[in-house]
């Protein structure tokens, strides 16, 4: 199992596609939970009252188990699954694509709308600032305050994010890093406890 995801960048993202007059404006978000994800939606709704369809689709956590596509009134799996298509081709998760679609007049059949959403999705990709994350593990370890500069040093050495530190007669400190590397910073850290009796 592999610990890296990517997403993009918090930055709104834009793309956009016209065909036979209509138009469909992308939009993708980084996101982290479903509340986020419904404000973000409803938000684009209102922003776009006037359009004839706000579609969408998103991808959650670093496994991507959690996801959902929405056609809004557009003939089944023609808006949404072409939008989550393009998230999952590029393997990409916390994200949510929204497109805008302003009705032209002309009926683009079902594989018109397939390319429409799916090409306004892949712009707005396209134009996104794509990174690479890791899924972590917090580590929480207690410690004799004499034992700091062997605990400092494995921090050196591992280079963990200090998530909460409190130092008293008795210190515990929250480490968060890689879940690939979370066995041997454990390891590391029980072995100091053995050393000290």
């Amino acid at each position: 199992m592999t610990d890296e995801y990517f997403t993009i960048k918090d930055n709104i993202s834009e793309g956009f596609y016209s065909e036979k007059r209509s138009k469909f404006l992308a939009f993708a978000f980084h996101v982290t939970t479903e509340e986020e994800i419904k404000e973000i939606v409803s938000e684009y709704r209102k922003k776009y009252y006037d359009a004839r369809h706000v579609c969408w689709a998103y991808m959650l956590g670093a496994q991507r188990t959690e996801f959902r596509a929405n056609d809004d009134g557009e003939p089944s799996s023609t808006a949404g699954k072409p939008i989550l298509g393009q998230i999952n081709k590029n393997e990409l998760t916390d994200i949510l694509i929204i497109v805008v679609r302003y009705y032209g007049g002309v009926n683009l059949g079902t594989s018109g709308l397939i390319v429409a959403y799916r090409t306004a999705a892949a712009e707005a990709i396209a134009n996104a600032e794509v990174i690479k994350l890791y899924d972590e593990e917090v580590v929480t370890y207690d410690f004799p305050y004499v034992m700091m500069n062997d605990v400092m040093k494995i921090i050196k050495d591992m280079s963990p994010r200090i998530v909460s530190q409190t130092y008293d007669n008795t210190c515990e400190i929250q480490l968060s890093i890689r879940k690939s590397q979370a066995p041997l910073l454990k390891s590391r850290l029980e072995k100091l406890s053995f050393k000290d009796e």
